[in-house]
């Protein structure tokens, strides 16, 4: 493994540099190949600027005007004429959809979607069979996700397609006529079928089990052409690949596959915001490249016209590709890149003059000499499973007997991946080790991991955390006396399982947003949910509807061995989480203040499932800091206390 020189002190960095919003974000170039829109801070929030490809940030305009939360989700008009952007309030998730008029900077932002509480708009995209129209999927049917067409200009609102039954999501081809369905049975299975765009009949193509896709099949895509459908499927193998299955026939076959790999899944969550699984030519949906799970992150590219541009964008970076955004005439892209310590760094590139320049850094103020190496690691836990993992140690510190922070991810069907985490920085930055570690359930590192999952909740999914600490002091890097342990939503679970089942094994715990009462967690979920529960929470923990499966999930809650806790712990929640309610974390602390056990407890009023304001980030991370530093001292790193 390689380590920072330990010779080199970094200077101390602030949690206001870490955590405060980048200076710029989230870039894309317009259908027309004229502007740039990216994210920025304006009135103390992320808002959408606007400025000409060949203008810089002095000339840019402010198109959004948000104060209460930031933008995070938002895209062009396919004329270019308008900007569109998801909005919720204060973190309820109750997401709507407003336009902008580019000709008219200054008007108030158009609410297209003016649903009542507890409604919500859950994905919108262009949709090109009907110019000037958005596709917004929606439940304005509480229980029901419907399909509707929005004029941009007018607002006018059109059903396109009504769910005609829970879990079952359509498919579009590029005429915008229903070509496939999606459906999650009862068992937990996923079926896909052909649809007759005249008569609604569906025949059955495809049938993939359930639990191994506790997420669902990602991605779904339609070819161009409507004759196919491209899914992530794990077929006879391990490794999940890039699968086409015939329309006409059911036949499938392999478009992408890297031989222990898995085929990376992350951005489908959060479309937009995280890199992409596939990249895609914009206007025609043809797949450019596809992205698989490894040390770093492996693009395969797929498309022999994108091959020259993919040459040319990876000489700009020692980084990984990770947006990307072109004009419709694919000639003009920007690009940002995934790197360890110098992320998201902005491109622009022209094809047809092979001309290119840095349109900017996120973080201008961090100099990644100051920031820490992220490092793959492996090993094997105690009943021979391979683990995978992520190991930052902190600069200019002997990489030996140094406090651990085991930073737990959540979902827990998501995974770690390599790249610059601001919280792994922070902690190495005060001269802690951090360990990310992909502990069994986890998606990325093939099915067996998965499934291996199923039941393990507080069990063997546990022990991976602990196998993982352990290694840590095998290697010589950790000091077994000073092991904390921290994560949000099902990591805060996990830190909260941590010092409850074993409460000598972590010194400090930090637990955000953290589910306490598995049954209550599941029966607290929105109704449009239940439905989909099936090859997930209810496949690997219990349906709380089953007295004796309820009696196990209790077993394998923290709110049940609440009166076990000593380690020092710091809970925070947001007080709109629509997903974990606070009643969690007030269960918690009330017991434990009860006992007159001391808890420090965070609440953010304008906050949902995790902090996203940054000043409440900041907050939350002083009192990170405070924390650990008190219970497991520092390392010898900048300002850090102890010894």
């Amino acid at each position: 493994m390689t380590t920072a020189d330990h010779g080199t002190r970094p200077r101390r960095i602030e949690a206001e540099e870490f955590f405060a919003d980048p200076a710029f974000a989230n870039p894309t170039i317009s259908p027309d190949g004229t502007r740039l829109a990216y994210l920025a801070p304006a009135n103390g929030r992320r808002n959408v600027w606007v400025r000409g490809i060949d203008e810089d940030h002095d000339e840019a305009i402010c198109v959004t005007r948000d104060t209460r939360r930031g933008i995070t989700r938002y895209f062009w008009s396919d004329d270019s004429r308008w900007l569109l952007y998801q909005q919720d309030t204060d973190g309820n998730e109750d997401w709507h959809l407003y336009r902008v008029d580019l000709k008219d900077p200054g008007a108030p932002a158009v609410d297209l979607t003016p649903l009542p509480s507890g409604s919500r708009v859950f994905a919108a995209e262009p949709l090109p069979s009907h110019p000037g129209c958005v596709l917004v999927t929606m439940n304005r049917r509480p229980t029901a996700l419907d399909m509707f067409r929005i004029d941009v200009a007018t607002g006018e609102t059109t059903p396109h397609y009504e769910q005609s039954e829970p879990t079952e999501g359509m498919l579009l081809d590029h005429n915008g006529e229903p070509a496939f369905s999606s459906r999650v049975t009862a068992d937990g299975a996923i079926e896909f079928s052909a649809v007759d765009p005249a008569s609604g009949e569906r025949r059955l193509l495809a049938r993939m089990g359930g639990a191994e896709y506790p997420m669902e099949v990602q991605p779904q895509l339609v070819t161009p052409d409507g004759t196919g459908l491209v899914v992530g499927a794990y077929l006879d193998s391990d490794d999940l690949k890039l699968v086409r299955i015939d329309r006409e026939t059911g036949a499938t076959s392999v478009v992408a596959a890297q031989e222990g790999r898995s085929l990376d899944t992350m951005g489908t969550m959060v479309p937009g915001l995280l890199p992409p699984t596939v990249f895609t030519r914009r206007g025609t949906g043809e797949i450019l490249a596809a992205r698989f799970v490894g040390r770093r992150p492996r693009i395969e590219v797929l498309d022999e016209r994108f091959a020259e541009v993919y040459a040319a964008l990876s000489a700009l970076s020692d980084g990984v590709l990770g947006t990307l955004s072109s004009d419709d005439a694919g000639q003009r892209w920007v690009a940002t890149f995934v790197h360890d310590r110098d992320p998201a760094v902005a491109w622009y590139y022209d094809h047809a003059t092979g001309r290119s320049r840095r349109l900017f850094r996120p973080y201008p103020h961090l100099d990644p000499a100051d920031l820490a190496p992220m490092e793959a690691v492996a090993f094997t836990a105690r009943d021979g499973l391979p683990l995978h993992g992520f190991l930052t140690l902190p600069v200019g510190a002997a990489p030996e007997g140094l406090p651990l922070v085991l930073v737990v991810h959540g979902g827990p069907w998501l995974h770690e991946t390599w790249g610059y985490s601001a919280q792994a920085q922070f902690l190495a930055n005060r001269g802690y080790a951090v360990l990310q570690v992909n502990f069994r359930g986890s998606t990325g590192y093939g099915r067996r991991h998965t499934v291996a999952g199923i039941g393990e909740f507080a069990g063997a999914m546990q022990d991976d955390l602990l196998d993982a600490a352990a290694w840590a002091v095998d290697q010589g890097y950790a000091d077994p006396q000073r092991i904390g342990i921290m994560g949000a939503s099902y990591g805060g679970y996990a830190a909260l399982v941590g010092v409850t089942a074993t409460p000598d094994r972590f010194a400090a715990a930090v637990d955000v947003v953290g589910i306490a009462d598995l049954a209550s967690f599941l029966r607290s979920l929105p109704p449009f949910s239940r439905p989909y529960l099936m090859n997930n929470w209810f496949a690997y923990v219990g349906d709380p509807d089953d007295p004796a499966q309820e009696a196990d999930m209790l077993v394998r809650s923290p709110i049940g061995r609440v009166d076990r806790i000593t380690t020092p712990l710091l809970i925070a929640h947001g007080a709109n989480d629509a997903r974990v309610m606070r009643a969690e974390s007030d269960g918690v602390v009330a017991s434990l203040r009860g006992r007159g056990v001391p808890v420090e407890y965070l609440v953010a009023e304008d906050e949902g499932h995790g902090f996203a304001n940054p000043e409440n980030e900041i907050r939350l991370q002083r009192a990170i800091e405070a924390h650990f530093a008190a219970h497991l001292g520092g390392a010898g790193g900048p300002g850090a206390s102890g010894a």
